[in-house]
């Protein structure tokens, strides 16, 4: 482990040490045909942009709970790092009327309206884009995390002891959750240089490492895939071979 990781959050600035550049996030979701991929520093620029949205126009802070009900995504791990930088807890499928504040996918908005505190709607279209209709009683995401700030810098930063995390309806520290994706990386056999298709969903700890944290620990790549049941097995081994796969979870 880097002697500077501290917090979650942390993973994300070690691979920008690293190599700003090269490809550390790449999306596809087999339903729309879309595929996105983001570097270090483009993924580190949304998570910013995510965690002033949620510490100035939200006025989230440290230890405020948050149901994130969207699926594995590259928006959802912009959120989930944005939440790791912020001290906000992402409690992953938490029930929004627990919550401080929840952050929906368009799929689950009926059950989101069920938080008191503020809504965030994200329409999960390709490239980002905006709700065409937008829901009452949201703040669409699209429209207003553009015109947030390019750099962040936390009012109350999180400690390591801090809870981070919430899955499965267990709280994980920041520490806790470092410990284990490091753990989970070298159990896989993940390194630098080493790239990760996953296929899991993030509602486990399992599929947030896989999808996420183990690989960001071990200084590796990600392709992250939705929906990728539609594929057969011709078009998947394609896949692997075009974003040369090393490593598989699903």
């Amino acid at each position: 482990m880097n002697s500077t990781e501290r917090v979650p959050a942390d993973l994300l600035r070690s691979a920008l040490a690293a190599d700003p550049a090269r490809p550390l996030l790449t999306y596809y979701d087999d339903a729309t045909g879309e595929r996105v991929e983001l570097s270090a520093t483009t993924l580190a620029n949304w998570v910013a942009k995510t965690a002033n949205l949620l510490q100035d126009e939200l006025s989230a802070a440290r230890g405020d709970r948050l149901a994130l009900l969207l699926p594995a995504h590259w928006q959802t791990a912009a959120w989930l790092l944005a939440c790791a930088a912020t001290g906000v807890i992402a409690d992953v499928g938490g029930d929004p009327r627990d919550a401080d504040l929840v952050v929906s996918g368009p799929d689950r908005l009926a059950e989101a309206r069920a938080c008191a505190g503020e809504r965030v709607a994200l329409s999960l279209r390709p490239l980002g884009a905006r709700f065409t209709d937008p829901p009452a009683g949201f703040t669409d995401y699209a429209v207003a995390v553009p015109a947030q700030p390019d750099a962040f810098d936390a009012y109350d930063p999180p400690g390591p002891d801090d809870v981070a995390l919430s899955v499965g309806g267990r709280d994980l520290t920041g520490a806790q959750v470092l410990a284990l994706a490091h753990a989970d990386a070298a159990e896989r056999g993940l390194g630098p240089g080493s790239r990760l298709l996953s296929q899991a969903g993030y509602g486990t700890w399992p599929g947030l490492s896989a999808g996420l944290f183990a690989p960001l620990a071990a200084g590796s790549s990600l392709v992250l895939c939705r929906n990728a049941d539609r594929l057969d097995a011709a078009a998947r081994a394609a896949r692997r071979e075009s974003e040369r796969v090393t490593h598989f979870a699903e």
